[in-house]
C-alpha cells in the first residue's frame, strides 16, 4: 500500500497549495490513498464543514487533527456524524468525534489513528496507553499513526514504543519538516516532523514580523495567517510493501 501523508494544512494558502499539487501527487507516486492533517486549515486554527469537504474534493480521502480540533464550534456536531476524519484519540471521553478510523484500500483495511503529545501541550490522557487500547482491539491490514507533537523526544518515544506494531508513525504540529525519516528496526517508519503545507515566506505558516514582535516585546499580538503569497507544501509518500518512507517538498 502506498500512503500520501500531506502535512498541517495551514489556511488560505494552504489549501490552495493542496488543491493544485494533490492529485498530482498522487498519481506520480501511485498512492492509493491520501491522508491530510487539516487542524489548522481555518484560517491557522481550526476546520470547518465547508473546508472538510473542500479537502475531500482536493483529492484528500481522510483528515487528521490535532490541538486545534475543537477550535470551531461548529465542527462538534459534525465530528460526530459519518465522515472521514479523526481528532486525538487521547482527549477526554465525552470529547466530540472520534480519535481512529478505518477505510478501505483496495480491499485492505487501513486504520488510522490520530494521537496528542503532552510534552508541552494540554494535560490530557496518555497517548501510549491510549494507543495501547486502540491496537488491542485492532483487526486492521495496515495501521496508520498522527502524532501531533511539540517535542522531538516524545514523537521518538512514541515511534519507538509503536515500532513493530503499526505500519508508519508520522509527526505532526511544530509545521518544521525534520530531516529523520527511517524505518526503524521493527519495521515502522517514522519521521519526527511531516512539516507543514501553507504560506513559505513567515513563521509556521503566520506573518514573520507578528511572531517577531511578540518575541521581542513579549506583548500579546494577533497572529494573522496570510490569504495569499508564496506557498510551500511538506509531506511524506509511505510505500509499505517496499518498507520505504520519502519526504516531499514543493515551493512555489
Amino acid at each position: 500500500m502506498r500512503i500520501l501523508f500531506i502535512g498541517d494544512i495551514v489556511g488560505k494558502v494552504g489549501r490552495r497549495m493542496l488543491n493544485a499539487h494533490l492529485l498530482d501527487l498522487k498519481r506520480q507516486h501511485g498512492a492509493q490513498v491520501a491522508i491530510v492533517n487539516g487542524e489548522n486549515a481555518a484560517h491557522g486554527k481550526g476546520i470547518t464543514e465547508k473546508i472538510y469537504k473542500e479537502l475531500l474534493t482536493a483529492g484528500a480521502d481522510f483528515i487528521t487533527l490535532g490541538n486545534h480540533a475543537f477550535a470551531k464550534r461548529e465542527i462538534y456536531p459534525f465530528l460526530e456524524g459519518d465522515v472521514r476524519m479523526v481528532r486525538p484519540a487521547n482527549f477526554p471521553e465525552g470529547a466530540p468525534g472520534k480519535g481512529h478510523g478505518v477505510i478501505n484500500v483496495n480491499g485492505k483495511m487501513l486504520q488510522i489513528i490520530n494521537l496528542q503529545a503532552r510534552s508541552f501541550m494540554d494535560p490530557i490522557d496518555c497517548p501510549f496507553k491510549k494507543a495501547d487500547e486502540i491496537l488491542k482491539h485492532s483487526e486492521a491490514d495496515e495501521i496508520f499513526v498522527d502524532f501531533h507533537s511539540e517535542t522531538t523526544s516524545e514523537s521518538l518515544a512514541m515511534g519507538h514504543y509503536l515500532d513493530g506494531r503499526v505500519g508508519a508513525v508520522v509527526g505532526t504540529h511544530t509545521h518544521v519538516q525534520t530531516n529523520d525519516e527511517q524505518v526503524l528496526p521493527q519495521g515502522t517508519k517514522y519521521i519526527t516532523d511531516v512539516g507543514m503545507t501553507g504560506f513559505k515566506d513567515g513563521i509556521l505558516g503566520i506573518r514573520k514580523e507578528e511572531v517577531i514582535e511578540r518575541f521581542i516585546h513579549q506583548m500579546p499580538v494577533r497572529h494573522n495567517v496570510p490569504e495569499e503569497g508564496a506557498g510551500i507544501l511538506s509531506g511524506v509518500i509511505i510505500d509499505t510493501k517496499m518498507n520505504k518512507i520519502s519526504k516531499i517538498r514543493i515551493e512555489e
